[in-house]
């Protein structure tokens, strides 16, 4: 049985520096030139992959709750996001219409109900939290109350984000289909294609990415957070002292979906596109994979996971198409077998190696009392 990962405590400076480099360095840098729009985009995109991260980070570093279908509440933020984006297109799409082009193609010649408050925005945003945290509410509580745990609760989760990917395919659910949603224009007045309002929007992502890991750090250092590892250590220890472990595991579970969800909310209007590929099985795996490269159960540890395996994503698929998944696959068997604590681990681990080798020197500094000398002979 592996041992649970000790927490790492996220020291302020840290978080500090963090905040200052992401929020106000890179747009600065940004604003002068020094750093290309393009880049800044790129980044945006890493930092809300690395929301989720740390959403997962909280539910399996933290409670030890493996989720295999966190894709799915991402997804479902940015396709509540899509909507309003959709909708604020107008008569600028292919087909002159107010209506979204994939609903003219489809022939419908009238804004379905389910659309309509969407073009609200407050009512969008609303939808962002409301919607995957209804489902993760009640998907929670059936599955804590029936005492699923473990790899049974990970490959349920896995076969609610394949069920959702499926029904997100077809043309029936009035969301794309296959296709999804693009062509975005404007969002609450401002033109998405200028390098101004993607500043804005990566600026946004950066605070909310800041405040997450701060309100994660915070929630753990409480009383409620030395429960939630306790049920991660010992669920069982737990009961038996008259905790209700299914209440606290649902809260934590609708959290993180929430944040996941919000993740997914600001990534769409970066990136320009949300379609069914974004909620497969394969996208949470791979968010599993950041989590434990970084370094699980630390907070910033997912944050340098997910932008560094991205960063590696990018670089990878552009000069060996075909060998990206043995690059990632390679990458995660190394940090398993030789960097247990991921990437943030690396620091501790060099010291130790350092102080044990000082150690095996000074050993052999020592004299060596031979067995003659230690016998004592008798008279």
């Amino acid at each position: 049985m592996t041992k649970a990962p000790a927490v790492s405590k996220v020291r302020t400076p840290l978080l500090i520096a963090m905040a200052v480099f992401l929020i106000v360095v890179m747009p600065a840098l940004n604003a002068a030139g020094f750093i290309e729009d393009f880049t800044l985009n790129i980044w945006g995109k890493y930092l809300c992959y690395a929301i989720m991260a740390v959403s997962i980070d909280l539910l399996w570093g933290y409670t030890g709750l493996l989720c295999l279908g966190q894709a799915l509440f991402f997804t479902l933020g940015g396709y509540m996001m899509g909507m309003h984006l959709m909708l604020m297109i107008g008569k600028l799409g292919s087909y002159n219409s107010d209506l979204p082009d994939f609903l003219v193609f489809l022939g419908h010649t009238k804004l379905p109900a389910i659309w309509q408050p969407f073009y609200s925005f407050p009512f969008a945003m609303l939808m962002v939290f409301l919607v995957p945290g209804i489902l993760a509410l009640i998907f929670g509580f059936l599955a804590f109350r029936s005492r699923i745990k473990g790899v049974y609760f990970s490959i349920l989760t896995q076969a609610l984000t394949y069920a959702a990917a499926l029904l997100f395919f077809r043309n029936e659910l009035l969301m794309g289909g296959n296709n999804g949603f693009t062509d975005f224009r404007t969002l609450l007045g401002a033109n998405l294609r200028e390098a101004p309002t993607q500043r804005i929007l990566y600026i946004v992502s950066a605070i909310l990415l800041v405040a997450v890991v701060a309100g994660c750090k915070w929630l753990t250092s409480t009383r409620f957070g030395l429960i939630q590892r306790a049920i991660r250590d010992s669920e069982n220890r737990v009961l038996f002292s008259g905790y209700a472990t299914a209440n606290f595991k649902l809260f934590i579970f609708v959290l993180c979906a929430m944040i996941a969800a919000a993740a997914g909310a600001l990534y769409v209007p970066q990136v320009g596109i949300i379609n069914p590929g974004e909620m497969t099985t394969e996208r949470s795996l791979e968010a599993v994979v950041w989590v434990a490269l970084g370094g699980r159960g630390t907070l910033v540890g997912p944050v340098l996971g997910a932008v560094s395996v991205n960063a590696l994503k990018s670089w990878a698929t552009r000069a060996y198409p075909d060998m990206w998944l043995l690059i990632l696959g390679g990458s995660f068997v190394l940090v398993v077998m030789f960097m247990p604590k991921g990437i943030i681990g690396i620091p501790a681990q060099v010291r130790a190696l350092i102080a044990k080798m000082k150690n095996r020197g000074a050993n052999s500094r020592q004299p060596v009392t031979t067995k003659q000398e230690a016998e004592v002979t008798e008279p």
